[in-house]
């Protein structure tokens, strides 16, 4: 059997960051070794929270928790609670861990956790699922984590659509700066990088009756927690399912099989006024229109993500909920 694949996530929690730490926490395949905070979805102090509270639902109070950024490296900040709830997990007042976080900064944690890695010869999955604010700091400040660092596969952008706004995903629309420098200092610094975007973001879908079964099966452990999150989504949208949204990204590292990627140039939008924030993905494949294109093609290339084997990952993350049941 293969050794445990060593994990780290950057969240913003958030339910669907919940549903991803769950899913991380409990399977078998992945060795979760810290999970770095920035502000997002909610305000970096209820983030925080949530994440200690998620984690101590899933019993692993062992893994280290930081704070790290507040907010946008110069954008100003713009929370998601009218989708996550006024706490960020539900307004399900879900029982708080009686933990503290880690005294450490967010990227002196991953700085510790990726040299030590490389020092023991290992290199580390890195799964930001939030805007990339700590991700940027930590490659720019700490450049040699490069060495312990096996890829960076990040929840963010999108080829074709936006949410936050018609052209932008949320995390990267958060602090397009931050996306902008992590993907460069990924070009510089040879760090394999991975983009789950909404392209595949919303087709892993639960429905009302996995939930159900799922609260059934643990009422106050991390399937019925799980539960209770996709019940939430599906009230909040009028919907009959509510997708498992970040936990995919993670599902991308545990089964890589079941997602369909394509090397493709990419720039993240800065400027524009109804464009900032937007991942500009380059799909053309005709040489004419490159060779006439006056910003020439973009020297930064990401594994885009386009496609996903929906049923695969609401599986994956099903089986792992429900096995984690007492």
């Amino acid at each position: 059997m293969a050794a445990p694949t060593p994990i780290v996530l950057d969240v913003d929690t958030g339910i669907d960051d919940a549903c991803a730490l769950l899913l991380a926490g409990l399977h078998p395949g992945l060795d979760l070794r810290a999970v770095t905070c920035v502000g997002g979805n909610a305000p970096l102090p209820q983030v925080v929270s949530n994440t200690l509270a998620v984690l101590h639902t899933a019993g692993r109070d062992d893994v280290p928790v930081a704070a790290g950024a507040e907010r946008p490296l110069l954008a100003e900040p713009h929370d998601a609670r009218h989708v996550h709830g006024s706490d960020g997990l539900a307004d399900l007042d879900w029982p708080r861990s009686p933990h503290a976080p880690d005294e450490r900064h967010a990227i002196e944690l991953l700085r510790d956790v990726l040299r030590a890695a490389a020092g023991a010869g290992e290199r580390v999955t890195v799964v930001p699922l939030a805007p990339m604010t700590n991700i940027a700091l930590l490659l720019r400040a700490y450049p040699d984590v490069a060495a312990g660092i096996a890829e960076i596969c990040f929840m963010g952008g999108a080829a074709n659509v936006g949410n936050a706004t018609a052209s932008a995903e949320f995390n990267v629309f958060h602090d397009p700066e931050a996306a902008a420098v992590v993907i460069d200092a990924c070009t510089d610094l040879d760090i394999p990088i991975r983009m789950y975007g909404l392209d595949v973001f919303y087709r892993p879908a639960v429905t009302r009756e996995q939930a159900q079964r799922l609260i059934d099966a643990d009422p106050t452990g991390p399937a019925g927690l799980a539960g209770r999150l996709i019940r939430f989504q599906c009230d909040r949208f009028a919907a009959d399912s509510g997708t498992i949204g970040d936990a995919g990204a993670v599902c991308a590292v545990i089964a890589p099989e079941a997602l369909t990627t394509r090397r493709l140039p990419v720039r993240i939008e800065l400027g524009g006024t109804w464009s900032r924030g937007r991942t500009v993905v380059d799909l053309r494949d005709w040489t004419g229109d490159l060779a006439h294109d006056p910003h020439g093609q973009a020297n930064t290339r990401v594994e885009v993500a386009l496609d996903v084997d929906a049923d695969a990952y609401v599986d994956l993350w099903l089986d792992t909920l429900l096995r984690g049941t007492p």
